[in-house]
């Protein structure tokens, strides 16, 4: 029994060395994407995500400065318009967001057409029609990649000074999975 009861710790703790190893690069879709360094992956909580990524805030917040990276694809045809995706990234906002500062900038880089998203103030986090927790502070940076295969959506939300620190990385790596 004790031999049983090792052997389960050890694969367990594998397991677990396994799921927090640092992955340098992730695939969705066409696009191959380089994690910045000081970021981290994690297990994408969602079968819907390809990638999770975490990005420090300042020193001392913990997790509480952190700022998530989700990276979803769904194929051809999949996932809505990029104006469907923009106005729902928007809506997770309290208030005016126009106020707020909420813009799009479109772009082709490479010969990839490119949507950013921002926007600030008051986030409704949670899953889509279930209940939602306002989290005040926050920021969102995000950005639609797209392609014939099926668009590529990375949003990047938190607390806004980690994501506005963040936004030189996350616009390179959306660059460099581009080919620009």
């Amino acid at each position: 029994m004790r031999a049983l009861r090792v052997g389960l710790l050890v694969a367990l703790s594998a397991c677990l060395a396994a799921a927090e190893e640092p992955v340098s690069s992730f695939t969705a879709g066409d696009f191959k994407f380089a994690v910045p360094a000081g970021w981290r992956s994690g297990q994408p909580s969602s079968p819907m995500r390809k990638a999770e990524l975490y990005v420090p805030g300042p020193e001392g917040t913990g997790k509480a400065g952190e700022a998530l990276i989700t990276v979803f694809h769904f194929g051809p045809g999949q996932g809505g318009t990029v104006q469907q995706n923009v106005d729902r990234w928007f809506g997770q906002f309290d208030g005016d967001n126009d106020a707020n500062g909420a813009a799009t900038a479109k772009e082709t880089i490479g010969t990839v057409p490119v949507t950013f998203a921002r926007a600030r103030g008051t986030f409704q986090s949670g899953m889509p029609g279930q209940p939602t927790t306002p989290l005040e502070g926050q920021a969102l940076l995000g950005a639609i990649l797209e392609s014939p295969n099926g668009d590529v959506y990375v949003k990047m939300t938190g607390p806004s000074p980690t994501v506005e620190k963040a936004e030189p990385a996350f616009v390179q790596m959306i660059r460099a999975a581009c080919g620009g």
